[in-house]
């Protein structure tokens, strides 16, 4: 089996790194620390590769024991016989984990379990928790033989012919961590990111459409499955160089463009759940609590990182009393929680009226939001904010222009934006704008940093005659940033295709758009007409 053939080879890489290792140690803490750098990186590949290949057993049998663990089971479940309440309880006092990571593990592995499934039909998972595959009559499907158009079957009514389960549209996942593409929390990230997609049953049609008849409606849940296979099948593939922050937020994204009528109604349920209540202890301290909409934690964020980004790790690119007043705020004693209560305790002291520099420092905190228009693939005038990519309905959207103004940025069909530089040293705001609109964030790999905390890099030295234009320039974070520069790395790019990153040693890497930003550009077609949920 593959499976073990990877285990022995982990195993054996792990002894030879740790047997006979710190002459006259028997410990491992000891042996490890021995290690010189390069062996102590291999340690740790080696480690998380074992440790991914044995999660893999561990998450399906999680996936089976909620399987042998329902409800209905009774007292002769899995768990039950076992003396615990329900699956969950069994596995966290086996991994010792948390609750939390039980749940997952059997998330993951009921999924998968789900994906491999031969045969129509699924049993319970734990607790009652599983969502069986929607209703898919009034079309030819694998198993089912051919149909007629009122969902009967052609082929003469054999009962004998077991009907198969279509695919799910998660098994790219699924398959990817059985034979270790991808780990758990990878899984769990992307699966619970896209979500279900929507399904016909649940939802009534459009204001002023003709009502959805079984056939149509089994053909646009078979069209949304379907981009949700694709999507997924993408993210997996995109896995090995993004973090799981990452895919959890390109999920997100790309399930909103898919599902705009969803995304709007999730924005507002959302704004609705907004709460904030305080409360006193016994000890007489005060607390409070918020639940925030989705704009009201843009803004607040942003009044945070406007101030704070100096103890962040923001741009180094300052004149000398900003430096000295960015080194102040890194050398405060406050812990950043502190900072943050005082920050916020001042923005409310001061009110409107508060000179913005004297509160939020050089940066005025806002929300900017980006609208991607004349696109066959923007659907509804929906916008996301330049942070974070978080999706803002389109009145939303259409109120803050009316208060705010736009800027506009146009783009190529590749989405690259056009040449608005001049002969600048440092890049303008617009041209900060454009860059932002393209990159999203820092460009290195597996880097999650949003554009307000990055530099704009000249790939083009400045000094050697480059110029200032956007389609010479590429955001990094301050970190990369000064790696490049003092790593002996390089950046280059022909033409408009991709940037690549050279490293000191020769090899080279594609530094592809981020992932959710390409769906804002190409890639995705416009989702199928569809119906809004029902009141």
């Amino acid at each position: 089996m593959e499976l073990f053939t990877d285990i022995d080879e982990q195993v054996a890489r792990l002894r030879g790194l740790l047997v006979g290792g710190a002459e006259g140690a028997d410990d491992v803490v000891s042996v490890i620390r021995a290690l010189d750098d390069e062996e102590l990186a291999q340690l740790m590949e080696t480690a998380a590769k074992l440790s991914r290949s044995v999660d893999r057993v561990e998450v399906i049998g999680a996936g089976v024991v909620a399987e042998r663990s329902t409800r209905e089971a009774g007292h002769d479940g899995f768990a039950q016989k076992r003396g615990h309440r329900r699956a969950t309880d069994f596995i966290q006092g086996v991994t010792g984990g948390s609750k939390g990571d039980a749940y997952q593990r059997i998330r993951v592995g009921t999924s998968i379990l789900d994906g491999f499934l031969p045969v129509s039909g699924r049993q319970g998972g734990a607790d009652d928790e599983e969502e069986p595959d929607a209703a898919m009559s009034g079309e030819a499907q694998p198993g089912f033989g051919d149909q007629t158009e009122d969902g009967g079957s052609s082929d003469g009514g054999d009962a004998s012919r077991a009907p198969v389960t279509p695919p799910s549209w998660h098994t790219p996942l699924d398959h990817a961590l059985v034979h270790g593409g991808l780990s758990q929390a990878q899984h769990d990230a992307i699966l619970r990111g896209l979500g279900e997609p929507p399904t016909a049953p649940a939802a009534a049609p459009m204001s002023g459409d003709a009502p959805l008849s079984t056939v149509d409606g089994a053909r646009i849940e078979r069209e949304f499955r379907e981009a949700w296979r694709l999507a997924a099948e993408q993210l997996a593939d995109e896995a090995a160089h993004r973090s799981v922050e990452e895919l959890r937020m390109a999920a997100r994204t790309i399930r909103d463009r898919l599902d705009p009528d969803g995304a709007d109604r999730r924005y507002f349920e959302r704004y609705e759940a907004r709460s904030y209540r305080m409360w006193v202890d016994a000890d007489g301290r005060s607390h409070g609590s918020f639940v925030f909409d989705d704009e009201g934690a843009a803004f607040v964020r942003s009044v945070l990182d406007s101030a704070l980004r100096p103890r962040l790790g923001g741009p180094r690119f300052v004149d000398a009393a900003e430096k000295e007043a960015a080194q102040e705020l890194v050398d405060d004693p406050r812990t950043f929680e502190q900072l943050s209560y005082d920050l916020l305790f001042d923005v409310i002291r001061s009110g409107t009226l508060a000179d913005a520099k004297s509160v939020h420092g050089t940066k005025q905190a806002g929300v900017r939001l980006v609208r991607i228009v004349d696109s066959p693939a923007e659907v509804g005038g929906a916008a996301h904010t330049e942070d974070r990519l978080t999706r803002v309905p389109a009145p939303v959207a259409d109120q803050r222009a009316c208060d705010t103004g736009t800027v506009p940025v146009s783009v190529s069909p590749a989405g690259d934006p056009l040449n608005v530089g001049r002969e600048h040293r440092l890049f303008t705001p617009a041209q900060r704008i454009a860059l932002a609109v393209r990159d999203g964030g820092c460009r290195w790999r597996g880097c999650d940093r949003p554009a307000s905390y990055c530099e704009a890099h000249h790939i083009d030295h400045f000094a050697e005659g480059g110029r200032t234009d956007v389609n010479r320039g590429i955001l990094l974070c301050r970190f990369h940033h000064m790696r490049l520069h003092t790593g002996g790395h390089r950046i280059t790019r022909t033409d408009k295709r991709d940037f690549v990153l050279h490293d000191p040693g020769g090899g080279a890497e594609d530094l592809p758009p981020r992932l959710a930003l390409e769906y804002a550009f190409h890639g995705i077609d416009p989702p199928p007409k569809r119906f809004r949920p029902a009141a």
